[in-house]
C-alpha cells in the first residue's frame, strides 16, 4: 500500500455545515484513512467531530499531499482546506471530541481503516457539530 499525508492550518472556523477540512476520493480511485489529528492553537475551546461527505460542496483551497516513500506516484485522493459558502452533505460520523486551549485529538482507524469509496462526491471531514468553531491545525494519513 501507498501511504501519504497532508496536514494544514484550517483557513477558517468550520461549522456544523462547512468542513474545517476534508479528503476526497477521485472517479476511479478509493483510499483508507488510517489517522486523523486535529489541534487546537487558539484560547477557546470548541468541539470537533468527524463526518463521512456524499457530496463536494464548495471545498476550500487544495492542498499539497506528501508521499511518503520516494517512489511511489502522487497520491490519488485530494484534499481541501475548510469549506466555503455551499457546504457539502454530511454523514456524522459519531467521533467527536472537545478540544481544549492548546489541545488536540488523534484518531487511529486500525483493522480495515475508515474507507473512502471511489467517487468524486465520496469523502471525510473534520467539522463543528456544535458552537463555534476555531482555526486549528489538522492532518490527514491514508493508504491508497
Amino acid at each position: 500500500m501507498r501511504q501519504y499525508s497532508v496536514g494544514a492550518r484550517s483557513a477558517g472556523a468550520g461549522s456544523a455545515t462547512l468542513p474545517i477540512g476534508s479528503l476526497y476520493a477521485i472517479a476511479n480511485r478509493s483510499g483508507t484513512v488510517r489517522e486523523i489529528g486535529i489541534t487546537n492553537p487558539q484560547a477557546t475551546g470548541f468541539t470537533v467531530g468527524l463526518c463521512r461527505l456524499t457530496t463536494a460542496g464548495t471545498p476550500g483551497s487544495g492542498l499539497t499531499e506528501f508521499v511518503w516513500h520516494p517512489t511511489d506516484e502522487a497520491a490519488d485522493l485530494t484534499a481541501f482546506n475548510t469549506h466555503t459558502s455551499t457546504g457539502p452533505t454530511l454523514a456524522d460520523g459519531g467521533l467527536r471530541d472537545y478540544l481544549a486551549p492548546g489541545g488536540g485529538t488523534k484518531w487511529v482507524f486500525g483493522g480495515k481503516g475508515l474507507y473512502i469509496p471511489a467517487g468524486t462526491a465520496n469523502g471525510i471531514g473534520i467539522y463543528v457539530p456544535t458552537g463555534n468553531g476555531q482555526v486549528c491545525d489538522f492532518y490527514f494519513c491514508w493508504e491508497e
